[in-house]
């Protein structure tokens, strides 16, 4: 598979994952726990929510910009 290939299949499905993630997170953020914590609790777990998308997606960066294999 080419870089280029890589990358649309990998754009792709980062695109779908980050808009269920958003949808999950939502959700999340609007759980019981989180909305009668205190505010510095909300103001973590909002950060944390925010952010933890990025984990999922460092190995599949990582494959998109594998080097082409030469033939």
């Amino acid at each position: 598979m080419t870089r280029r290939t890589r990358k649309l299949v990998g754009t792709t499905f980062m695109i779908f994952f980050v808009i269920v993630y958003a949808l999950v997170a939502m959700a999340l953020a609007q759980a019981r726990p989180l909305q009668e914590a205190n505010g510095l609790v909300q103001g973590i777990g909002y950060a944390l929510l925010g952010l933890a998308w990025i984990i999922p997606m460092f190995p599949l960066i990582k494959w998109m910009e594998r080097k082409d294999e030469e033939v």
